[in-house]
């Protein structure tokens, strides 16, 4: 199989070299320095350090084109932020392979194609897909991973959702080995939501523990944080058992809880004491909870789905509640019975 990776960050990298042990895969960079280092070293120093290209892989910065026809499957490996200019270069090809994409979160409001900071209603992958490129055959790949362990050969489960039978086995065919498990969905929505949601929810677990608030206070907040991603995505039009699989309950553990987590890590260092600038700065990543919190909440807002804790992030955020003032403002709700008004129970 002929997979190309449209994207040369860490995930896109780990999943080429999964990938390329059984596949004819090449690596595009949008950077041709970045694309020289990588064919001079056979190494991703810039994001992926320490894991060595020694099954062979074509590096690409050339301009897509109708090239990328040759290809069986076409993997997005971009921020959420390129994804729309993606896609609609791939429709203008009338690409007819299988295109999955990787990120996770919400797009920016658009205003006559400029990214606006005004609050306002964002959309998920799918709804880009359907705005730009209606007529590509597509999906999502996503899940609790973490790109130094795929690239690593650790055992991992991944979910493919697509609404097409077509997407789901071509990603099965493609990635699913003894250390990488692929499982089947048709639930896009929930899938997405998933992956957007946790970013927030990790950012708000990151502060709870660098407070030190304890591990009592940490599961709380991942267990009523699976209740609000839950009750948005079934009002966002999702399947409410999606949320207790791989991309709901299974990502945001992970996310939450683990040490490479770049979410938890803006909440650790918000904690600090640390500026939101500061804190993006010493990343050197993309934090797509920083971005998603301010579309996640208005979103909840649009249908009335009551979303505490990521208020609570996007206030924080914002500058509008300090770290202690974020953790008493949620402690200091009322009473109320456990129970999702999502059917789930």
């Amino acid at each position: 199989m002929k997979i190309a990776v449209l994207g040369a960050g860490a995930w896109g990298t780990a999943l080429a070299l999964q990938a390329s042990a059984r596949h004819s895969v090449t690596l595009w960079a949008r950077n041709p320095e970045h694309a020289k280092d990588m064919q001079a070293q056979l190494e991703n120093k810039k994001y992926l350090p320490g894991y060595k290209f020694t099954v062979p892989m074509l590096i690409s910065c050339e301009p897509m084109g109708v090239d990328l026809k040759e290809f069986d499957l076409l993997i997005v490996a971009t921020p959420m932020a390129a994804l729309r200019a993606m896609l609609t270069k791939l429709s203008s090809l009338s690409i007819k392979a299988p295109v999955v994409w990787l990120c996770k979160g919400f797009e920016a409001q658009q205003l006559n194609g400029v990214t606006s900071s005004v609050p306002a209603k964002g959309l998920l992958a799918h709804e880009v897909l359907a705005s730009v490129a209606p007529k590509l055959i597509a999906g999502v790949l996503s899940g609790p991973s973490f790109a130094q362990e795929v690239a690593s050969q650790q055992p991992t489960a991944l979910v493919a959702a697509s609404e097409h039978s077509v997407v789901r086995k071509i990603l099965v065919d493609a990635f699913h080995t003894d250390k990488l498990r692929i499982y089947s969905s048709d639930d896009v929505i929930g899938v997405e939501v998933g992956g957007a949601v946790k970013n927030v929810l990790a950012i708000a677990t990151g502060l709870c523990d660098g407070l030190e608030l304890g591990l009592n206070a940490r599961a709380a907040l991942i267990t009523r944080g699976l209740s609000e991603m839950t009750a948005l995505g079934v009002a966002l039009g999702a399947k409410a058992q999606t949320f207790m699989g791989l991309s709901g309950l299974g990502d945001l553990v992970l996310t939450t809880t683990g040490d490479l987590s770049r979410n938890r890590r803006v909440g650790l260092c918000l904690a600090k004491g640390m500026s939101l600038q500061e804190t993006l700065e010493s990343l050197g990543h993309v934090a797509e909870g920083v971005y998603s919190a301010q579309t996640v909440s208005q979103r909840a807002q649009d249908l009335g789905v009551e979303m505490p804790i990521s208020s609570a992030v996007l206030a924080l955020l914002e500058g509008k509640l300090q770290a202690s003032q974020a953790v008493a403002h949620l402690m200091g709700r009322s009473a109320k019975e456990e129970a999702l008004d999502t059917g789930f129970r």
